[in-house]
């Protein structure tokens, strides 16, 4: 796998140039593109660059990271967008995902998730922490109806990867924690979409929660 292309953007110098730090001693996962202090600024160097991954923080100055995240998501759709932020309040999480973010993580995780979770976008995964996830999982039903049951299609197996799915488990823990492939998982995911007729993982989530396959999970993440 070639490194990942970042552009970080952060208005903070110091917390920019530690993460870059953090991240060019890791040459074979990412290689840091650029740097900006701004919502402008990043969106003009996602044009010059071209990068695979923004790692984007909400507070900043002359546009702040949603604002840039709508333009660069309108007009660079194939570069991904992570959200790298202090704020836990619940509009900027809702807002993220509306505008179709790869991701929403809190700047007080640790490196070595944080690399991991990068590795996840290039898998197409939806990259959040575990009580980030809680909390989008929770805004999701509350502003749903509750689904049909269809769990009688489901094999038991795909509801342990549908339970494990709905906890915020990457595809390599949940292969590692059944003892599979990282390619039996994939292929169990594209039998739950397509037996429930989902799209995506966060639906397959809120699935999970809506008809109580996982009534606890929300609690044993927060």
């Amino acid at each position: 796998m070639n490194p990942l292309k970042v552009l970080v953007v952060d208005d903070h110098s110091l917390f920019r140039q530690g993460l870059v730090s953090l991240m060019c001693a890791r040459p074979e996962l990412v290689r840091v593109v650029g740097e900006a202090a701004s919502g402008s600024q990043a969106v003009r160097l996602v044009e010059q660059l071209r990068p695979d991954v923004v790692l984007l923080d909400i507070y900043m100055p002359d546009g702040n990271g949603l604002q840039a995240a709508h333009v660069i998501r309108k007009s660079w759709p194939k570069t991904a967008i992570v959200i790298l932020t202090s704020s836990e309040q619940d509009e900027h999480l809702q807002e993220a995902f509306q505008l179709g973010v790869a991701g929403y993580l809190l700047k007080n995780l640790d490196a070595n998730e944080l690399f991991e979770l990068l590795i996840g976008v290039t898998r197409g995964e939806l990259v959040v922490t575990r009580a980030m996830a809680a909390r989008l999982l929770k805004q999701t039903f509350q502003h749903t109806s509750t689904p049909e049951i269809k769990t009688e299609t489901l094999t038991e197996r795909e509801i342990e990867v549908l339970r494990l799915v709905a906890q915020g488990e990457s595809n390599p823990k949940i292969a590692e924690h059944l003892c599979v492939t990282v390619n039996t998982i994939k292929t169990h995911l594209k039998n739950i979409l397509a037996k429930l007729q989902l799209e995506n993982r966060t639906q397959v989530a809120t699935y999970a929660v809506q008809s109580g396959l996982v009534s606890t999970a929300m609690e044993q993440t927060k």
